[in-house]
């Protein structure tokens, strides 16, 4: 018997190649609310640490608005949420002339202090001249008092 070893897919493609986009300097940010302890930054540049919260309840959006259209392959989102047992559910768009929105992803899961407390999605793309990301989030499905939130966004 002969035997190979081949590399998996993500040993093939690195994802430490991906140069993250400085939004910083790329973007302006529209944000239906925030909790002034958790802005938006927090969560969008580098070296923040308590990521973002809205101010209150119920569903809330976050619109990235490129200054110059942007080619994007690469999408991190990571929430977390250790206390309030809820469903959470996003959705996730893009566009390229700031009006007609693409879906990326609509996900929704289930937060747990007991056992499911954080949520990495990490998605591959390949949109080009980008005007415009919408990330829009329904903390609690059931309609309870939990507020949405989102550790950080970053994009390739």
């Amino acid at each position: 018997m002969r035997k190979r070893i081949i590399p998996s897919a993500d040993e093939a493609n690195p994802t430490s190649d991906d140069k993250w986009l400085d939004l910083e300097e790329l973007v302006e940010v529209e944000v239906t609310s925030e909790d002034p302890e958790y802005p938006i930054e927090s969560a969008l540049l580098p070296g923040g640490t308590s990521g973002w919260r809205a101010s209150g309840p119920g569903e809330q959006t976050i619109r990235l608005l490129f200054t110059q259209p942007q080619a994007v392959r690469r999408i991190l989102l990571e929430f977390v949420e250790p206390a309030v047992e809820r469903t959470q559910e996003f959705v996730l768009r893009w566009s390229s002339d700031g009006r007609t929105l693409h879906d990326v992803v609509r996900q929704q899961w289930n937060f747990s202090p007991q056992g499911a407390t954080a949520q990495t999605e990490d998605h591959r793309v390949e949109f080009n001249g980008v005007t415009m990301i919408e990330l829009t989030i329904v903390p609690d499905i059931s309609g309870g008092t939990a507020r949405a939130s989102l550790d950080k966004w970053r994009l390739a």
